[in-house]
Order: structure tokens, then sequence, then C-alpha cells
């Protein structure tokens, strides 16, 4: 039964129901053959939830002629084409000749080489070609011929030349084979999709015809929030600070002055990470309050404060010898974009010196941050110029630099990081200084993954910290470990303007490999 498609898309399903009540099965590729494989199958769905019909899927392929192809069938074949060509010239033909003779170099080009094959053509005198046989059989045309009437071919063998020489293609095609189905009838009986309180009065319920739910239904996409892989990973790492009995300091002031970023850590006024090319500096205003307490008692606190750090720098104090330049408390109120959270760890160091245990000296303490910084650094594949730093300071009485190796083999270790390596290193605010190092194994190397040290006193006692009391730090950045646990090689595909919405939602939550 042939169809016109002349009716809506909604008039398909009563269609098929009539061409079953004349024959069954039937194959949809016969019956409506001018409607697309989707529109079949949506309407047997919609048949075949109703148990109205069932289907099965067939799926085949069949031969389609690519433009060139087409031609040939309309044409004849190159090789043929030379051939007639010769035949017509008596005395034969030179290249440039047959070339204009076909109106085709690039039908020439081809045909010569198959007909010289098939000894259609040979060369006479003087170099012209000539035709060899009087009469030859375009065996390519006749194929192509056939492949475009029915859409089919006997011989397989024929079909792989002619898609070798890329005059075929082949397609996928689905058809349906539909059958009557255990409750088949010509009407679609209408399906109540919600049972309302007008049919509970009535009673309507009774003898209407409820469409079943489909449970295999997705459902809307609900286009839900997602978290940040770096904030995935940061929870990881909270997690495991919190299990070590560390407090979280609070990391609100992304603006610091000079004093807390540089000053309070024993970084000379000269160093080089001052200058304009490492720190981004604050233009309005340029200058900041001085170190103050919010109660007033403890102004008297801040002012010595302040005299012990310039003493430390200018003239050196508590054993040391300082770095002798004169101390600019200008310079050191200048406002900053923090460099990295340590000016947030030696505030709270600052706090912890004022307050007395059992023993009447500061208790121990731990402290963790994970929060932003800014640096004026040239963009690449693994430098923004803001980042996130992961910090930890222990301040205890009898610490040791071999306490400082055994604490980060057990902190990494949690992370999934073992067999560390330390490397001796500088920093202006820790002696000694340490950098961090464990074994790669996608990359097969030691890479870098922290840095710590131990506090100089030359900090911490002007603090008001007593001199037994030590200091542990170190520190880490966020975007390294969430690039390797998320296979990302270029930060900027990870934070900025640049990252895939998509690659946010789809990610799942990390999971640190705890041992």
């Amino acid at each position: 039964m042939a169809n016109t498609h002349n009716g809506p898309q909604g008039d398909l399903p009563i269609e098929i129901l009539q061409a079953l009540s004349q024959n069954s099965p039937i194959l949809s590729s016969e019956a409506f053959p001018s409607y697309k494989s989707t529109e079949v199958k949506g309407a047997l769905d919609r048949l075949g939830s109703r148990s109205m019909v069932t289907y099965d899927t067939i799926e085949r392929e069949e031969p389609l002629l690519e433009p060139e192809a087409v031609g040939i069938a309309a044409n004849g074949s190159h090789e043929a084409r030379v051939f007639e060509a010769l035949h017509k010239a008596m005395d034969g033909l030179t290249v440039s000749e047959l070339e204009a003779a076909v109106g085709d170099k690039n039908v020439v080009k081809v045909g010569q080489g198959k007909a010289f094959k098939s000894k259609w053509i040979a060369k006479g005198k003087e170099g012209r070609l000539v035709a060899s046989t009087d009469s030859i059989q375009d065996t390519t045309r006749e194929q192509l011929e056939i492949i475009q009437k029915t859409s089919t071919h006997p011989d397989p063998k024929v079909i792989t030349d002619l898609k070798k020489r890329k005059l075929i293609k082949m397609q996928k095609l689905i058809s349906f084979k539909i059958q009557k189905g255990p409750k088949f009838a010509l009407e679609i009986a209408k399906e109540e999709t919600d049972l309302t309180a007008d049919m509970i009065a009535s009673g309507a319920w009774k003898s209407a015809s409820f469409k079943p739910y489909n449970f295999n239904a997705l459902g809307a996409d609900q286009n839900a929030g997602a978290l940040h892989p770096l904030n995935k990973v940061r929870q990881e790492f909270r997690q495991i600070f919190f299990e070590m009995g560390f407090e979280e300091m609070p990391t609100n002031k992304f603006v610091e002055t000079g004093f807390w970023n540089f000053d309070a850590l024993f970084v000379p006024q000269q160093h080089p990470a001052r200058d304009l090319q490492d720190t981004f500096y604050i233009s309005d205003p340029k200058i900041g309050d001085k170190p103050h307490a919010e109660d007033e008692n403890d102004k008297a606190d801040y002012d010595s404060y302040l005299k012990n750090v310039q003493e430390v720098h200018q003239n050196g104090k508590y054993g040391s010898i300082g770095y002798r330049y004169p101390w600019g408390e200008e310079e050191a109120l200048r406002l900053v974009l923090r460099t990295h959270t340590t000016s947030v760890s030696t505030a709270m160091l600052h706090k912890l010196a004022s307050q007395k245990g059992p023993d009447g000296r500061p208790p121990p303490a731990r402290y963790f941050s994970i929060d932003r910084v800014f640096r004026n650094e040239t963009l690449d594949m693994t430098h923004l110029a803001e980042f996130h730093q992961v910090e930890g300071v222990i301040a205890d009485y009898g610490l040791s630099l071999g306490g400082l190796m055994e604490f980060m083999e057990i902190f990494f270790k949690k992370m999934g990081l073992e067999g560390l390596r330390f490397k001796p290193a500088y920093n202006p605010y820790t002696e000694p200084s340490m950098e961090i190092f464990s074994y790669h194994k996608g990359l097969n190397k030691l890479v870098e993954i922290g840095n710590s040290g131990m506090f100089r006193p030359e900090m911490l006692e002007a603090l008001g910290l007593p001199k037994d009391m030590r200091v542990f730090g170190w520190g880490l950045s966020l975007e390294r470990p969430t690039m390797i646990k998320y296979k990302v090689n270029n930060i900027r595909e990870l934070l900025g303007h640049k990252v895939d919405l998509s690659f946010i939602e789809r990610n799942p939550a990390v999971r640190l490999e705890k041992t």
C-alpha cells in the first residue's frame, strides 16, 4: 500500500491501523515510503504503548551513488568516453586533441589508464592514441545504473570495488516489520493523563482509560547547580585539616598592608618580591592604617609590636643582626593584594601571643586556611594572576625539624602521596626551610608539591611569643592537585573565562586516595 504523505503527521497512526486491517504483517518501507523512519517509530511507539501493534526493527545498508557516479550513470564511464572519442577518430588523437574531444581533462586522465588496462586503446604512429577494438561493454555504467534504479546489487565484490573507487557510499536504513497487537482496533481510544475531582464525583473514572506511567522516561533537565572542581578538592583538604585538629582562619581580607604581607614576616623592604613585577599594589587609596587592635586596651601592645618589627629590620633584635637599612613606615603601610595567606597566619599568631593557658603561657594552636592570593605573574598553562593557597601552621613547644618532616609525611599520606623527598630552600621568614617533593607516577619524575619551614625567631618573638615556642608552616597551591585529579593540562581551562561549564557540571566529587 503506497502512501503519498498528504495528511498531517497526526494521521500516521490511523494509516498504520488501516494498513494492518488489510494485511498483517506489513513493512514500513513498502507501506509508508515517504515517511522518515523517526516519524514511523514515533507513531509505532504511540500505538505500542496501547498494545495495539507490535513491531520489529530492521536495519540494513544500501549503496548510494556519489556525484561522480551519477555522471557516469548518465554519460558513461571515463574509460568508455575515452574509447568512444578515439573510435570516432580514424587516425587517432593526441592527448590534447583527446581532451578537447572529451571536454574534460580529469575524465581523460583517469580514463586513459583504465582503457589501456582493458586493452581498449593503444599507442599508434607518432605517439597518437587509437582505439584497439571495435566495441566494448561499459560494465561500470551498467553496475551503477542497477544500483541507481534498485539500490541493490547482487554481487558483494562489485560493491566493494565501487566503494574503493569512491563511486558509492553505504547508507544505513531503518525500517519496521509491523503486526497487529493484542488490543488492535481501527480507532485510538482517548487515554486520560490525570485523575480529576470531576471524574471521581461523576464516576467517569470507572470506565476511563488511563495512560500508563512511563518509568523509563528521563524527565526534564533540572539545570541544577554544580560545585566547581576547586571547591570539591578544597572540601577534601578542609576535612583532612579538621581530622587533625586544626582551626580554620578567617581569610576574607584580600587587601593587606605591606606590613602584614611582608614586614611582619621579616621580608626586607628591598626584597624583589615587593617589586611591581611581582605584586599588585592598590592605587587608591595607596596607604592603609597602622596595625591596630579593636580593643583600646590592646593599643599599647600593637604600638610595641610595630616598634619591634622596625627594630628587627633596621638594627637587629632577638639575637639577629637584622638587615641594617633605614626601615620606612610609609612603605610598610602601602596597600597590596595579598601575595600569600601567611599574612593571615601572622595576625593569628599575634593574637595567640596575648592568650594565656593554664601555665600562664600561650597555648599550643593549629591553624589552616584555603583562599585566594594574587601575584603579578605572566599568564601561561601553569600560572594565573590569582590562585588558591592551602596553608597550615602549628604552634607548640619543643618542636623540631624532624617533627616537621614527620608531620608532612602524615599530612600528605592522607592525600595519597607517599615517599616524600625534602630539599633545603630559602624563605625570608622560615629557617630552616624545605621544598617538598613527591614521585608523580604519570610524569615518571619527582614534582614539587609544597614549601615548608620553621618560622624565624625574629618573626615570632617580635609577635610576643615566648622564646621556647616553635611554629611549623607549610603551603601548597590548590590548583595543582585539582589539575592532577581531573586530568587538566591547562590551568586556564580550570579557572577563568575559558572554563567549559559542561566540564563543571558533569565531573563527580573528587576523593583523595586515603590509605
